[in-house]
């Protein structure tokens, strides 16, 4: 092993490290257009979904948020060179980095836009709340930027603590229910341009088909899309025809080398009162990063694999050096290393891929050319990309998983589609007439949605615990799984789970006296059952003996 070491470095000293090659091409469309569809579905979910201003985020958040890409991949560009040198190989492939997908969909539907809205609630005017949800987008991305640099520390211990089920569980239920499907309706208000180009996402970066002159899947993809919007635009300004609907729009002129980000510098947001705004939202804040600490640890192994094994600390203390320095320059999505380091190996990217899109989105952001790519590319045309990270995070955490806790993974998702019930529900109460509904019709409707807001509550905590509870039911841990259970009474006298009040707010246990009977009736009631649970693994456990724990997936399935 010595010798071959010192031999390959011999190799790598006489040709250099071969950090740009013609697959650098097909990994950085891949790449890039991954950071640019997070960023377009960034925009986009706070402005049509919230009536969030479209000028303020493209010139407020976009930048910095950009800045955080720019970093994490240049420190991943510097950190393969690093490697090569190590290991004596020419041949090491940069730990793609791009902006976390779940957490984008969760800042924007669980803390951004809830934030916004409540602002505008509170009497503030649009500039004045989109101000404010900006600097509780700061904060909650520098709080996660910290519990990321100590997760460095402790990711093993994470790992130790909660079964695979339980973490990528959790991930893949807010993959496949918030990410996937969230892009649906989108796609279905365009089907002609998104379908086409979801089914060449289907063909080339699901199925793995190489396209025609090697052109890569994601650009074909979003070209033939963009080609089709463009082309049943003009047919539908020509004929009346309503074929796709009409373009985003801003209410100025894109500005270039947007300044106004540079706002973050006066540190406004690092304030008293703008923490007691972000505490309320530390029940999705906290998850999204521990989720990414352990994608760390995912990332740096998938990596090993293929042989390019970057240290573990070093991978996830890069990503919170990017996030933090993303919160100071006004982002608002945290960084994270992607998954699919083999798929990029495999489509012969070294090094210069991360380059380029370092320097492609952190210009996007800094020189104001995103302005144009969010105005000029329809949304049904990037969409199916986003759809495929969904669907692929969903296949690696199944693959990732034993098989005996596959149901694990599908429990994880019943909190996941609670929230989406709920958030589709809100849509329509928000407007809906209650004085033409008959009394009794209107009660049923406020208290099902009461149930269904309470059951979400937290979900990413609710999939984490009952995915890991049930996987250690499946092994047979019962006095484990009793833990989990009781660990999730205490969360829910605290509103970290099940949390009855308003945008899944938070509380100190001595506020559950004040509340509404029904929500001080749930918080009750839900502590009990977890306790009543626990209860039951804890006297099953005194019926099982050790010889009866399941280990592998073999034991399982001859039962």
């Amino acid at each position: 092993g010595l010798c071959h070491t010192q031999f390959s470095r011999c190799v790598l000293n006489q040709q250099g490290y071969q950090w740009a090659r013609p697959g650098d091409v097909n990994a950085f469309f891949g790449l890039m257009l991954d950071n640019i569809a997070g960023l377009v579905l960034l925009v986009s979910m706070l402005s049509t979904g919230y009536g969030f201003p479209v000028d303020f985020a493209l010139a407020y958040m976009v930048p910095g948020t950009a800045i955080g890409v720019l970093v994490g991949d240049m420190i991943f560009f510097v950190m393969a060179f690093m490697l090569a040198k190590r290991i004596g190989s020419n041949s090491v492939t940069a730990m793609p980095l791009g902006l976390d997908t779940p957490s984008t969909i969760g800042m924007a539907l669980l803390v951004l836009g809830p934030a916004y809205t409540a602002g505008i609630e509170s009497g503030l005017d649009s500039q004045a709340a989109a101000m404010q949800t900006w600097h509780i987008g700061m904060l909650a991305i520098l709080i996660t930027g910290v519990i990321k640099a100590f997760g460095a520390t402790i990711a093993n211990w994470i790992h130790r603590v909660f079964p695979r089920a339980g973490l990528l569980g959790s991930l893949a239920a807010i993959a496949l229910v918030l990410i996937s499907f969230s892009q649906m309706p989108k796609i279905g208000e365009s089907p002609i341009v998104g379908l086409a180009s979801l089914v060449i996402v289907f063909i080339t970066l699901i199925g793995r088909k190489h396209l025609p002159g090697k052109v890569p899947g994601a650009l074909a993809a979003v070209g033939v899309g963009c080609l089709l919007y463009y082309l049943l635009f003009a047919i539908q300004n020509g004929t009346g025809m309503a074929l796709v609907p009409v373009a985003h729009s801003l209410g100025d002129e894109p500005v270039w080398f947007p300044q106004q980000w540079m706002e973050a510098w006066k540190f406004q947001w690092l304030s008293m009162e703008t923490l007691k705004l972000t505490v309320p939202y530390l029940g999705y804040i906290v998850p999204f990063a521990v989720v990414t600490i352990v994608g760390g640890v995912d990332c740096a192994e998938s990596a090993a694999s293929v042989g390019d094994k970057f240290k573990t600390s070093r991978v996830i203390g890069a990503e919170a050096i990017a996030t933090v320095v993303a919160a100071l320059c006004g982002g608002v999505i945290q960084t994270t290393p992607y998954i699919g380091h083999p798929a990029y190996k495999a489509m012969g990217g070294r090094a210069a891929y991360v380059l380029a899109t370092a320097l492609f989105i952190g210009g996007a952001g800094l020189a104001g050319y995103f302005s144009y790519l969010f105005l000029w590319i329809p949304e049904a045309a990037v969409l199916p990309i986003l759809i495929f990270i969904g669907i692929e995070i969903t296949a690696q955490s199944f693959h990732a998983t034993p098989r005996r806790h596959y149901a694990a993974i599908a429990v994880a998702c019943i909190p996941a589609l609670a929230k989406l019930v709920a958030i589709q529900l809100s849509m329509f109460m928000g407007v809906m007439d209650f004085s033409s509904v008959p009394e009794g019709a209107a009660a049923f409707l406020q208290g099902h949605l009461l149930v269904i807001n309470v059951l979400a509550g937290g979900f990413i905590f609710t999939s984490l615990i009952w995915a890991s509870a049930v996987a250690k039911i499946i092994d047979r841990r019962y006095v484990t799984a009793a833990w989990y259970l009781v660990a999730a009474s205490v969360l829910v006298l605290f509103g970290v789970m099940h949390s009855p009040l308003a945008g899944d707010r938070m509380f100190w246990p001595t506020e559950i006296a004040e509340m509404a009977t029904d929500s001080r009736g749930y918080v009750i009631q839900y502590c009990i059952a977890y306790l009543v649970m626990a209860a039951i693994c804890f006297g099953m456990s005194a019926v099982t003996t050790k010889d009866e724990f399941i280990d592998t997936d073999e034991a399982f399935e001859n039962i």
